[in-house]
């Protein structure tokens, strides 16, 4: 096989778990995989076993399917989205690349070294220093101590964790671990970055940073970039292409456009309550009504708080309804509590047909929070007084975030002194209500 331009390769790549235990889970298994394999020279007979890995399934075998029969490559420079939902196989796929973990049938080539960013605190000794964990790591990398001493300040300088680089790691937050952990895995000059999900623990100016600091590794240094995350908006502005894993198999690859376009326009019809679970984010309700996509400002990763914010929900009717009732909460960025609120807002007082797609968009003032992530609470029911068993219809709780982000001061930003510091009424406007 030609490798020239290949970074990374895919062969068959398979792995399967015994839920609830630890290796094949019994002695007899063991030595049963050990004789068949060793002795007869013949494939591994747990292979022929195993359900496919759909967690909302109650199961009925004791082995499960986590990735299954994954083939494609990924090219030098390339940076390549990973998405789908939880359970879907993205960190287990990032785990077996990182050689945390071995595939159970197939093969994975790789030109390069890899630096990974897969867990909070990955490869940090909680005893040492930051600065000892950075060199710990450089030379789990290969690079001599020379290389590492002319990254170091450079790295230091991008973590934002100068004051604390000579404290124990194990006294830093999960937010300072993530920092210093990135700017090691991107600093080291590896020939391959993987980072999941765990700069979604980092502040919003982080964020930032990490993204732009990944948009240079691929495109000036035309190093290759794997990076697995919820935010569609990211993966949108980050990467050319993507693939969908579902279920442990790859379900779409092509372009990060395409492939987020086909992950979010795949709405599930209600037909019992598992199938509630079946999407990417943790939800409650019964489904009647649902969230199919949502979108802030054209899913643009960061909002200056100086612009308005405009926010476009879809949503399917599974159910024949007759009210429809919307509400949006917003939480702090810091402890997570209500900041501010619409209240229930009536998008129909009549008759919905099951199969209607709503759509609608609301929009909020700019100058009305100060930046950072805020956590979006989302709800569809039923106007309160009225609310019987089946209300809500769907809840969806801190997934979704505006993430504000500026450079000026708030003074610049135009905060006034009786700008809202605690809970208020949200000022917003509903606009373009249109069922089909």
């Amino acid at each position: 096989m030609k490798m020239s331009n290949i970074a990374i390769k895919f062969e068959n790549i398979s792995k399967q778990y015994r839920l609830g235990t630890i290796g094949s889970g019994t002695l007899s298994h063991d030595l049963n995989r050990w004789w068949t394999m060793n002795i007869r020279g013949k494939e591994d007979p747990n292979l022929k076993i195993g359900q496919v890995n759909d967690r909302a399934v109650k199961s009925t075998d004791d082995y499960v399917w986590a990735l299954r029969s994954i083939d494609f490559e990924v090219k030098q420079g390339e940076v390549l989205g990973i998405i789908g939902k939880n359970g879907a196989g993205k960190s287990t796929l990032l785990k077996i690349l990182s050689r945390v973990t071995n595939p159970t049938t197939g093969r994975i080539m790789v030109t390069g070294r890899i630096a990974s960013l897969l867990e909070v605190g990955t490869g940090f000794h909680p005893e040492m220093t930051g600065r000892e964990n950075i060199y710990m790591n450089g030379s789990i990398m290969g690079m001599t101590k020379a290389e590492i001493t002319r990254k170091l300040d450079e790295i230091i300088d991008f973590s934002g964790v100068e004051k604390y680089i000579d404290t124990p790691v194990k006294r830093y937050s999960s937010g300072m671990t993530v920092r210093l952990g990135f700017a090691i895995a991107a600093h080291l000059e590896p020939e391959i970055l993987v980072v999941d999900e765990v700069l979604a623990v980092g502040d919003a100016e982080f964020q930032k940073k990490a993204i732009g600091k990944m948009q240079d590794v691929s495109r000036s240094d035309g190093r290759t970039v794997l990076f697995v995350s919820h935010n569609m908006g990211a993966i949108k502005e980050l990467c050319k292409t993507a693939i969908l894993l579902k279920n442990g198999q790859i379900s779409t690859n092509g372009t990060a456009n395409d492939v987020v376009r086909e992950y979010l326009s795949n709405p599930v019809r209600i037909t019992s309550q598992n199938d509630l679970l079946n999407d990417h984010i943790q939800r409650r309700g019964n489904g009647e009504v649902r969230f199919i996509e949502i979108a802030v400002n054209n899913d643009a990763i960061f909002i200056d708080p100086a612009e308005e914010i405009r926010i476009k929900f879809k949503a399917i009717v599974n159910t024949e309804v007759d009210q429809i009732y919307f509400s949006l909460l917003l939480k702090s960025p810091v402890h997570d509590d209500p900041i501010a609120n619409t209240g229930r807002v009536c998008l129909f007082r009549n008759h919905v047909e099951a199969g209607t797609i709503i759509n609608f968009e609301i929009s909020i003032v700019p100058n009305t929070f100060r930046t950072g992530l805020f956590p979006m609470y989302l709800w569809l029911g039923k106007e309160a007084e009225l609310a019987a068993e089946n209300y809500p219809f769907d809840v969806v709780d801190s997934v979704y975030y505006l993430n504000l982000n500026s450079n000026k001061s708030q003074k610049e930003l135009g905060y006034k002194s009786d700008q809202p510091g605690g809970y208020f009424n949200l000022n917003y406007k509903i606009e373009n209500l249109i069922s089909k």
